[in-house]
């Protein structure tokens, strides 16, 4: 299992489609969500990738302050059912959590998680900051990594 993570601008065409991909079978097809995945965000975030041989098991997008909140975010986090109840999502979630330490700064990073996830990002340090929240009709709650975790 390899984890790297680029800038938009550094993406291969590859590794492009296989985010897009993911991002497709899980939140559009899988979780039967009709919402424009391409946001604009895209292009001023790093982009965590998990690899296992030539298949993406994995996948968040690191958006920085001012984007999407006041603070750094990680969010459209997906594992591929391929690699399901493997602990991906954790490794994936760690490796998020430092890299946007490492290049923003150990402060705080917020998230827009979905409900039934609550208890998998608390594990993570991640607090619960607003009541509950329909987003492209999926129930969601806001969440905070506190900058001293």
């Amino acid at each position: 299992m390899t984890f790297i993570h680029k800038p938009f601008s550094e993406l291969t065409p590859d590794e492009l489609y296989a985010i897009l991909q993911l991002r497709s079978e899980v939140f559009v097809v899988e979780q039967n969500c009709v919402f424009q995945d391409a946001d604009n965000k895209d292009q001023t975030s790093l982009h965590v990738m998990c690899w296992q041989n030539d298949l993406l098991a994995g996948y968040t997008r690191l958006v920085p302050a001012g984007v999407a909140y006041d603070e750094p975010s990680i969010g459209r986090v997906v594992t591929s059912p391929k690699f399901r109840h493997a602990g991906i999502g954790k490794l994936l979630m760690q490796y998020s959590i430092r890299t946007s330490y490492n290049v923003w700064g150990k402060t705080t990073i917020t998230i827009g998680a979905q409900l039934y996830l609550r208890n998998f990002y608390s594990s993570l340090g991640f607090q619960q900051c607003s009541d509950i929240y329909i987003e492209d009709g999926i129930q969601h709650i806001k969440m905070f990594l506190p900058a001293n975790s």
